[in-house]
């Protein structure tokens, strides 16, 4: 049995780790520059974040669309990387009317980027093969990876230096991963992807749209009830762009020896704890399923949002300090993000994972484009949700994701049985 993970896959987890510096290095100053650099309101500010984290999760499903029926997954990857790397560099120029077209150009970018490299990387696994959820797993390493440097880079050159040199440090990290794309392609993904697998060959020549099968319908309807509980995850979780930093800034004591340590880099907590505990977390699966102990996916689901909730009644408690004698120090902020980062562990790799599984060949690309769709009303509600930080107690307002977390975690534990049924085996899991 083949052990070693595909070479195509490392060249994905280099051009992975690139596109994520620069994603989350613009991310990690969006908010600040908006407010303090374009003078816009805190409630404009959410609206705006909310709307571009929402749109470049639903631009997938374009993505997905015209590489599962025209273009083929690597062209559609190619065009995204492209589309970035100019709306990097156009954000540079400080004028709101350009900003909001550099906007568009990534949220398009990403629209072809995001369905297109995770359906490539399931393409490069055989049917069951035992490689991939830690093909997977190696692939959201490189995610944090990237996202744990980029808040340190561009948030100390954009807080400090200037916020045109953060936003180009991002450009240059999506020129590096267009580069290396370009240059291992060929020489490491072979075929994969470069056709759209919409019709299937038939094995007398030619090709023909086959309609999907009785339990291919019900292991897509799977993943749309993980999508819509993945919702409550996110848009819980996406609170570290907006409300957290918010908090971090203004409500955190940040001084270390005299050193005020910019409000941003609290964003490098998360890809940090990733990076350190995803290894832990993929042996403790793998562990458990010797003992036929392994949660299954959806199981592991509910496992996210239960932590993912807990982290948020740490903040709650944290508002409650704030209240009552001012800044708390910085360990409150990085509890919260330990926290979110195992419920995190819990969800998005196994949901990424369980999509390559669950999605027929002819719809890969697109129903990584409806994974993706799903973030897309998280994000929006996460930042309209957020623009109301400031006309609610503090307290209060992190109460409402800690019980709604909580509350889907409950629910999706009572359906786990049906779910099972309907992937027909697909999920390798034993308990």
């Amino acid at each position: 049995m083949e052990t070693k993970q595909p070479k195509g896959l490392w060249l994905l987890f280099w051009v992975e780790l690139w596109e994520r510096f620069a994603f989350y290095g613009m991310r990690a100053i969006l908010v600040l520059y908006m407010v303090n650099a374009l003078m816009l309101g805190t409630k404009e500010t959410g609206q705006i974040y909310g709307w571009f984290l929402g749109l470049t999760y639903l631009t997938p499903l374009l993505g997905g669309y015209i590489a599962d029926r025209y273009l083929g997954a690597r062209k559609s990857l190619l065009m995204g990387c492209v589309l970035c790397v100019v709306g990097y560099f156009a954000i540079i120029l400080k004028s709101l009317p350009m900003f909001y077209v550099a906007l568009g150009f990534i949220i398009l970018g990403n629209g072809f980027f995001k369905p297109n490299m995770t359906s490539t990387i399931g393409k490069l696994y055989g049917q069951g093969d035992p490689r991939r959820d830690g093909g997977y797993t190696l692939f959201y390493m490189s995610v944090n990876v990237g996202a744990f440097f980029t808040p340190i880079v561009c948030g100390y050159l954009g807080e400090k230096i200037g916020w045109g040199y953060g936003f180009a440090a991002a450009g240059v990290g999506m020129g590096l991963a267009t580069l290396i794309y370009l240059w291992g392609q060929d020489r490491y993904l072979g075929d994969t992807g470069k056709e759209p697998h919409y019709k299937r060959k038939l094995a007398g020549g030619g090709e023909a749209d086959i309609p999907l099968t009785k339990e291919e319908k019900q292991r897509i309807l799977v993943i749309f009830v993980l999508i819509f509980f993945t919702f409550f995850f996110r848009a819980a979780f996406e609170q570290a762009g907006s409300s957290l930093t918010i908090f971090a800034d203004k409500e955190t004591s940040r001084v270390l020896f005299g050193w005020e340590m910019p409000a941003s880099w609290f964003q490098s907590l998360n890809p940090l704890f990733v990076v350190v505990f995803a290894p832990i977390f993929s042996k403790l699966w793998i562990v458990l399923a010797r003992k036929n102990l392994n949660p299954s996916s959806p199981m592991k689901f509910a496992y996210g949002l239960l932590l993912t909730g807990a982290g948020f009644f740490v903040m709650v408690a944290g508002a409650k300090v704030v209240i009552a004698s001012g800044p708390v120090t910085i360990w409150w902020l990085t509890a919260v993000y330990l926290f979110h980062t195992f419920g995190e562990l819990c969800l998005q790799p196994i949901g990424i994972s369980a999509v390559s599984k669950l999605a027929p060949l002819k719809f890969a690309s697109l129903m990584f484009g409806v994974w993706y769709a799903g973030g897309f009303f998280a994000n929006l509600t996460s930042g309209l949700f957020a623009s109301n930080y400031d006309a609610m107690k503090h307290d209060t307002f992190y109460m409402y994701p800690a019980l709604i977390c909580i509350g889907a975690a409950i629910v999706l534990t009572l359906i786990v049985p049906i779910l099972k049924k309907w992937m027909h085996g697909a999920d390798d899991t034993k308990a």
